[in-house]
């Protein structure tokens, strides 16, 4: 009887001394949250500057102090922002920005574009400035990029709103030389919002927007190459349409000039069935412009689509450009190839393309890389 006793004992003992080493452990957890909260709300009020300065107070203290401009890409993460700011010397601590800008309701709220920032800013205004909107917003619009496509780029940097944009490039007079007698169509632009990288003001309205892209157009169409299409007896117009068809049927440097001399001869030539250019770049923008999406495989059934676009069923050039062409793809628009005397080429699958004279050496190609149209 007493035995049994002593093991009851012991057994109280034992669940007594666990409650016990429970109870130490949760009140040092307790604690320790305790000191961090503080800890932590204490760092924050000193390192934020618990009195808060108005937007206009701290854009005075930047322009007062030591100015460091921070450009923050396009889709930026916190983590890549913190890292840009450290590496300018803004701030010193990479994760307590992190952090507090989580805590602070910042996070995924950046502007991208460039900023003025100043090195004696706190943590709270640095989080504050980069969340309004940037001096400039940077935006880079690649080669190749139809009037739809560069709207959603613009668009999607909160630059511009795509119903006015649109509106504004189909209803306003533009005043430029390349621009002249343009035929109707349902973007009057396509071709000519040059592809580039642009720094634009926040508060632009959707014709200074079109007007820095048309700005650069003329730049770069020079006098030289108004005086090279005269001489091919082209207009500005079915130069860009033919550099567009260039740009997006090769991303070869190289070929660019051999593409062009296939077109030129093909347009040429007093052969009726050459004058179709049967360009697989005229199908898909038919497509993308369907579709809203861009169909690399193509079928012989796209190819017999009944469109003004279709040059497997048209003669001569598009009634207009597919998209903006670098200037690389109007240089060889204007200057083809003069040696070649291709008439076709084929894609091989790996971005290049072989090239044929004969419509039987073509036919040989098309089997070697499995085209079927």
């Amino acid at each position: 009887m007493s035995g049994e006793t002593n093991r009851t004992k012991k057994r109280r003992k034992t669940k007594k001394r666990k409650r016990s080493i429970f109870r130490s452990l949760l009140l040092y957890f307790l604690f320790f949250t305790f000191v961090f909260i503080v800890g932590a709300t204490v760092s924050y009020r000193y390192i934020t500057n618990a009195d808060k300065l108005t937007i206009s107070e701290i854009t005075k203290k930047i322009e007062s102090g030591e100015a460091v401009e921070i450009e923050i890409p396009f889709n930026s993460s916190t983590d890549d922002i913190a890292k840009i700011l450290k590496e300018k010397d803004v701030i010193k601590y990479p994760r307590i920005f992190k952090f507090l800008s989580f805590f602070n309701g910042h996070d995924g709220n950046y502007r991208s574009g460039r900023h003025l920032i100043s090195k004696d800013l706190s943590y709270d205004e640095i989080m504050r400035v980069l969340s309004q909107n940037p001096i400039s917003i940077n935006v880079t619009i690649p080669e190749g990029k139809t009037f739809t496509e560069t709207v959603e780029i613009l668009a999607k940097n909160n630059l511009i709103d795509k119903e006015d944009f649109i509106k504004t490039a189909s209803e306003e007079k533009f005043d430029y030389k390349f621009l002249e007698g343009l035929p109707e169509r349902e973007f009057p632009l396509e071709g000519y919002l040059f592809p580039d990288t642009y720094f634009f003001d926040p508060k632009s309205t959707s014709k200074m927007v079109i007007r820095k892209f048309l700005d650069n157009f003329n730049i770069k169409f020079t006098p030289e190459f108004y005086k090279r299409a005269e001489e091919l007896d082209m207009t500005v117009d079915e130069v860009i349409t033919l550099a567009s068809i260039i740009e997006r049927e090769t991303k070869i440097p190289e070929e660019k000039e051999i593409v062009s001399s296939v077109f030129h001869n093909r347009l040429k030539s007093n052969d009726p069935s050459f004058k179709k250019l049967q360009s697989c770049a005229t199908i898909q923008y038919i497509l993308l412009q369907r579709d809203g999406k861009v169909k690399e495989n193509l079928t012989y059934e796209d190819t017999q689509i009944e469109h003004p676009y279709n040059t497997y069923l048209h003669e001569g050039l598009p009634p207009g450009p597919l998209c903006s062409p670098g200037l690389d793809s109007i240089i060889a628009a204007l200057y083809p190839n003069e040696e070649s005397d291709y008439m076709f080429f084929v894609a091989r699958g790996d971005g290049s393309h072989e090239f044929s004279r004969t419509l039987q050496e073509h036919e040989a190609a098309k089997q070697k890389y499995g085209v079927s149209y």
